[in-house]
């Protein structure tokens, strides 16, 4: 059951006219990005060659466009879950699908599986435009592949706590500002904190997608985004319970 309604939000939003705007938008902005990141490096790239341990293209192009990634999908994957409960309660067909002899947590891994494919797809198209690049040389496939992971957690973290918030309302647009907000706060509070071991740091997403972007990846950094994903996956279900 959870694959069938997987394969539902999967079709549902590759016929939505509004997630193919925001994924256009998306692209559009990232490939303006990537061009202007290129244009800077080949600038540089004569005086980068009189260092003795010059960054390569991929620190140049490619991490910055990851980050600017995480940054985007912080601010339109609430876009992507304000619907997928608010608007069941708003149509009245989440009684029905709730009545269903099927769990609630059924019914929640099934929708985040469903916007994650989504996601997945794309990213990939983000991870085509660096690899773009080995055409004309070399990319650091273990950056590139730290980045990619990292991604990936954060948007699974992302997509759990806006299903979570898209749980409480009937509203999908309170759903959507409430997703922005909250992601936008645990975002904020990294900064003006002092040194990387303040306890704002450690809840901070953005803080712990750092370390994934400068390509060190550490089992700290994927629990986290694990338990905060794991966290609002539960949150989530339960809230389907008390609805039931």
């Amino acid at each position: 059951m959870i694959g069938v309604i997987a394969r539902k939000e999967i079709r549902t939003l590759f016929d939505s006219p509004l997630a193919w705007i925001i994924l256009a938008i998306f692209q559009v902005i990232l490939a303006w990005i990537f061009l202007a990141r290129l244009d800077a490096f080949l600038g540089v790239q004569a005086r980068l060659q009189q260092l003795l341990n010059p960054p390569g293209v991929t620190e140049w192009i490619a991490a910055p466009l990851f980050s600017a990634a995480m940054m985007i999908f912080l601010m339109i994957i609430p876009l992507f879950t304000m619907r997928l409960v608010a608007e069941e309660v708003r149509n009245q067909t989440l009684t029905l699908l709730i009545s269903a002899p099927i769990s609630s947590s059924t019914i929640v891994l099934g929708k985040f599986l469903g916007l994650m494919t989504f996601l997945f797809c794309a990213m990939l198209l983000v991870l085509l435009m660096p690899l773009t690049l080995l055409l004309g040389g070399k990319l650091d496939f273990g950056l590139l592949a730290s980045n990619f992971l990292g991604l990936l957690l954060a948007s699974a973290s992302f997509s759990a706590l806006g299903l979570y918030v898209s749980s409480l309302t009937r509203y999908p647009f309170l759903a959507a500002a409430g997703g922005v907000g909250a992601l936008l706060g645990l975002w904020a509070i990294s900064f003006g904190t002092g040194k990387a071991g303040n306890v704002f740091h450690l809840v901070s997403p953005s803080a712990h997608f750092d370390n994934f972007n400068q390509g060190l990846i550490n089992t700290g950094d994927i629990a986290y985004f694990l338990l905060f994903t794991f966290l609002f996956l539960t949150l989530s279900i339960w809230r389907l319970d008390r609805l039931k």
